[in-house]
């Protein structure tokens, strides 16, 4: 839909919409550069409190998945005229603007409009160095993938409306949705700069989508091991409920299956393993999929350990292939 917008011609730009990467970056005449995004989206969870926590770290994601510092915020947010209590609006913002403190940002206002559906988020302004600009072209042949949080935001939120999650399964969903990437943001930016290659965070278009993007700005093909990819708790037995799908996920899978190669050819049975089937969830604050240097590859893998990230190994980046962008292997 953008492809008839032209390009920016500005020198200063250094990064914008072309490469489908996380936040935009402007470079100023001396200092930080400026990185910016957007991001808002209806309720995933019924606390309205919980729901402004994962709204504002899903949009200060973005940033962090550029190597970024964000530093100001402005609401967006849209309500329905009536039919809304003000203490459930009142606990979205102070949800939101409790997330924003903890990560150090400052709220400066926003605009709120009147919408038949909720919609709340931010868009958030921050501060990156330049030289170390993560953004999602960089992988080469030989990195080693990392997934900084498990997937099935997407299932879990499917089972929530359809009254098929049970307890655990919310609460650890949540508590990931909630959890800021900024430890596993500073923990990246404190390894030497040839680390990491490239990162980006795994949002709506699921694992598969934002790989993808991955492997078509770097120019080289993702293998991904489905029994490697964390899960939440309960997330593998409700993806085999077909009717429990959300319709992203099968929007994802329609969109990017045919760029993806299930090397060797799955079975019927074997496809639904819940890893095949999870790549496709899209997911809500998930985590930052990152491309170390091979080398650098334990490094990374300790750093972010040591700053308390659970971070799977979830596959390597190979040199690039005619026709396929990811590849499953289990």
């Amino acid at each position: 839909m953008l492809s008839d917008i032209p390009a920016p011609h500005d020198d200063r730009v250094l990064v914008d919409f072309r490469t489908a990467d996380d936040a935009g970056v402007y470079r100023w005449e001396s200092g930080p550069a400026l990185v910016q995004t957007v991001d808002f989206f209806t309720p995933i969870v019924d606390d309205p409190y919980a729901y402004g926590q994962i709204a504002a770290a899903n949009a200060l994601s973005d940033v962090y998945a550029m190597g970024g510092r964000p530093l100001t915020a402005l609401a967006i947010a849209g309500f329905p005229k009536d039919g809304i209590e003000p203490d459930v609006i009142r606990a979205i913002f102070r949800g939101g603007f409790d997330k924003l403190r903890e990560a150090g940002v400052s709220l400066l206002g926003g605009h709120t409009v009147q919408d038949p559906e909720i919609k709340f988020g931010y868009a958030v302004t921050g501060a990156i160095d330049p030289a170390r600009i993560l953004t999602n072209a960089g992988a080469r042949p030989g990195d080693v993938l990392f997934l900084t949080k498990p997937l099935g935001t997407g299932i879990v939120g499917s089972a929530i409306k359809f009254d098929r999650a049970t307890p655990p399964m919310i609460e650890e969903a949540v508590e990931s949705m909630c959890t800021l990437n900024r430890a596993a943001a500073e923990a990246l930016a404190r390894l030497p700069a040839d680390a990491v290659h490239a990162c980006t965070d795994v949002t709506g278009f699921g694992l598969a989508g934002h790989a993808s993007e991955m492997a078509a700005a770097s120019g080289v093909l993702l293998e991904i091991d489905i029994k490697a990819i964390p899960a939440f708790r309960g997330a593998a037995r409700v993806a085999w409920r077909t009717d429990l799908w959300p319709g992203g996920l099968k929007t994802n899978q329609a969109h990017f299956e045919g760029r993806i190669d299930p090397y060797p050819p799955f079975e019927v049975d074997e496809f639904l393993l819940p890893g095949a089937i999870l790549v496709y969830d899209p997911q809500t604050s998930g985590g930052l999929l990152v491309a170390a240097s091979a080398t650098a590859a334990d490094e990374v893998g300790a750093a972010l350990q040591a700053a308390g990230v659970t971070a799977a190994r979830v596959g390597v980046a190979r040199e690039r292939d005619a026709k396929w962008l990811l590849r499953l292997v289990r």
